[in-house]
């Protein structure tokens, strides 16, 4: 995909080995009509992101998501003088097809939504940009995507038996090594169940996906580490992150404060518990 660029506009390009990921911000002009076979999925950041599509003229607001279904014609300006910043990842059909088993593509045929739960599954793909995604945290995010769209699209399959018994084996397989490199395919081979099968089996019967589950106990790990005086690389490393920056990210997602900050509070605490005592 070509862009005509001015002196203030910038393109970051972050792929994946199965995903193209860009952030980008134009003043005016961006794309001139054109398709792909991917899907084009994306957040508008700032701005008013505007494009024809489907016979109109389409305005992307900050927060709202555009879903652009493969083979049809778009392009892309500022709807402003303001210009407009974005990101957007572009999603093979195949890609979700391994997990749609079948089912048709979903469609959505307005190009924009402020669907909640679409905005946070792009979000977890794309957020933030030039950070390494684990392939377990792209799947996740990924079933969680195809899953908001089918919702929409009303393409959904409605659940069928759940099987307990695969998803407590899964449970336990990370209970067991929350420090390792774990992946989808792995909690497969564990489990004996297919992998998006028990994706959505694991989400009905303990409330959170297989990634975020995993998410958690590292941060549990991580926090009783901390606590025994490990430094912040150490630890995260140890609980099973690629390096501290993740662990933070992961950290912030979940409790809503630093690392550092969880660590001076727990030892302002601490010292108040032993004034008392």
């Amino acid at each position: 995909m070509s862009a005509r660029t001015h002196d203030s506009d910038w393109f970051i390009h972050s792929p994946t080995p199965r995903l193209e990921r860009i952030e980008a911000y134009f003043g005016s002009h961006a794309y001139d009509p054109h398709r792909h076979d991917t899907y084009a999925i994306g957040v508008t950041l700032t701005g008013v992101q505007s494009f024809h599509y489907r016979g109109a003229q389409r305005h992307s607001l900050p927060g709202r998501t555009i879903v652009i279904h493969p083979d049809e014609v778009h392009d892309g300006h500022a709807g402003d003088a303001h210009g407009f910043r974005y990101r957007m990842v572009y999603v093979p059909p195949t890609v979700f097809q391994d997990m749609l088993g079948g089912q048709p593509l979903p469609f959505l045929p307005g190009g924009i939504t402020t669907d909640t739960r679409m905005a946070e599954s792009v979000l977890r793909l794309l957020r933030p940009i030039d950070d390494p995604l684990e392939t377990f945290e792209e799947d996740d995010a990924l079933f969680d995507l195809i899953g908001a769209m089918n919702t929409l699209a009303g393409t959904g399959a409605k659940p069928g038996i759940v099987d307990a018994v695969a998803a407590q084996r899964a449970r336990t397989f990370m209970d067991d090594s929350p420090q390792g490199r774990i992946t989808l395919a792995q909690l497969e081979a564990a489990s004996g169940q297919n992998r998006w099968r028990l994706s959505r089996d694991f989400r009905l019967l303990f409330g959170t996906s297989p990634y975020r589950y995993l998410t958690m106990r590292r941060l549990e790990r991580c926090k009783r580490s901390l606590a025994q005086g490990l430094g912040l690389a150490e630890a995260s490393l140890a609980a099973g992150f690629a390096d501290q920056s993740h662990m933070t990210r992961q950290f912030r997602d979940a409790y809503g404060i630093s690392p550092g900050r969880w660590l001076k509070l727990t030892a302002q605490a601490s010292g108040q518990s032993r004034e008392r005592g």
